[in-house]
């Protein structure tokens, strides 16, 4: 499921837990516990003309087309969050919530992206954009007013673990 789409499960009792993108802000009736920082990189293609340059700027990054995460996403928001904040628009030419695809997309030249730092692989390159650093905080996401089960309490448990050791 979506980050999104998840959080709205968990609200309403559909399922159990979360373990998802956080979301921005305090969620009524919902507890996130933060897991991991995943360190997120603006790519494109290695045969993209922006490739070849040492570091861009954000302003020069506007000028080309994006393929990014829905902007309602949480992904989205701190991606145009950030173009915001810096004044300068953000040209997107397509969105879809598939990280894969949308490395795929960048890939084949249809524009930069930004994904997480490990998906980064053989045909992109990961550019160096002059006052950038994003990141996104995944994490679980249980109802405040209601208990877990044995088995969702040990998997939270390993999720813990996990976290705990990827911290640097």
């Amino acid at each position: 499921l979506d980050s999104e789409v998840a959080y709205e499960r968990r609200r309403t009792g559909a399922i159990e837990l979360a373990v998802v993108t956080l979301a921005p802000g305090n969620v009524t009736h919902l507890r996130s516990e933060a897991l991991w920082v995943d360190s997120l990189r603006v790519m494109v293609a290695t045969d993209h003309e922006l490739a070849q340059a040492r570091s861009i700027t954000l302003e020069a990054l506007a000028r080309y087309p994006a393929v990014l995460p829905g902007l309602e996403t949480f992904t989205g928001q701190i991606v145009r969050r950030h173009f915001n904040t810096a004044g300068l628009p953000l040209e997107l030419r397509l969105a879809t919530n598939y990280l894969e695809t949308l490395r795929m997309m960048a890939s084949v030249g249809l524009g930069w992206t930004v994904l997480p730092e490990f998906m980064a692989g053989d045909r992109m390159h990961c550019l160096d954009v002059a006052e950038t650093a994003l990141s996104r905080t995944l994490g679980l996401v249980t109802h405040r007013e209601r208990s877990i089960s044995r088995g969702a309490r040990a998997f939270v448990g390993l999720l813990r673990e996990a976290g705990a050791r990827d911290r640097p």
